[in-house]
């Protein structure tokens, strides 16, 4: 938490959707830290320790998102992690989600009403 509000880690190389999942969270109350890469995600991570991260499944690599999701799994992660994903439903049929630590999988295009539907059952109230 950062000045009672939630930290919410998004990672995806696309600016567009970085702004526009900006906009939706920050307007709820939430803070929003971003990162371009899995590995600059990695920095931000630890630097940040959020309440919550959003990340896109494919990045630099097709499967940069699912690596950083090991990655900070091994580092003892407790946040609940949600993989943002153009596969959507055919991703949950073809992925043991909880085996890779997910807490779910977004679709994009990414429905705002979904997004904060999470947000408010995965966290406290946002400080207004």
């Amino acid at each position: 938490m950062r000045n009672d509000q939630h930290v919410i880690l998004y990672i995806d190389d696309d600016q567009d959707y970085l702004d526009a999942v900006r906009e939706m969270v920050e307007s709820e109350g939430y803070v929003m830290v971003e990162a371009h890469s899995a590995e600059e995600g990695l920095r931000v991570y630890r630097q940040e320790a959020p309440d919550l991260l959003i990340v896109d499944l494919m990045m630099e690599e097709v499967d940069a998102g699912t690596s950083f999701v090991k990655e900070i799994q091994a580092l003892g992660n407790t946040a609940p992690i949600y993989m943002l994903s153009s596969l959507g439903d055919t991703l949950t049929l073809t992925t043991d989600t909880v085996a890779i630590g997910l807490a779910g999988v977004l679709q994009k295009p990414l429905d705002p009403a979904a997004l904060l539907g999470v947000l408010r059952a995965q966290l406290k109230p946002a400080a207004r």
